[in-house]
């Protein structure tokens, strides 16, 4: 029987892993437990670990495999648009008040607990993949 595995070489993009903002969230206990660390500007590039350290390791080795099939597939690398220094904007607080419907907090509350992660987690976690998606859609 013939070997068909074509191997991809790894290649650097033009944007370093550091360039790029990455959200760490706690995998639930029940689901192998540890940490996931995703990128958003980088829809499915993930990686996970016992610890946050390890996430972040893995996480460089995942950016790398994903930069490397991009390029190969001839698609283009997106920029970091939620990049650290972007984000560190010294005007902006941080902190915010939105009001929900209460059905909407109540499932929010649900799913964090579901999750095993704070309520402020998973919100950041769900608008920062929110504005990727729409972002990556180009939809401003």
């Amino acid at each position: 029987m013939e070997n068909n595995i074509e191997y991809i070489q790894r290649v650097e993009g033009k944007y370093p892993f550091d360039a790029y903002a990455y959200i760490i969230s706690p995998i639930p206990a029940d689901e192998g437990g540890g940490f996931l660390l995703t990128i958003p500007d980088l829809p499915g590039c993930m990686a996970d670990g016992e610890t946050e350290a390890e996430a972040i390791t893995n996480g460089r080795d995942a950016f790398s495999a994903t930069v490397s099939a991009l390029i190969h597939m001839g698609r283009e690398i997106p920029a970091p648009k939620f990049s650290p220094e972007r984000l560190a904007v010294p005007d902006v607080s941080g902190k915010f008040v939105a009001r929900l419907p209460k059905t909407i907090h109540a499932r929010l509350v649900e799913r964090a607990a579901a999750e095993g992660v704070s309520l402020n987690s998973l919100i950041i976690s769900m608008v920062s993949e929110g504005l990727g998606f729409r972002e990556a859609h180009g939809t401003p």
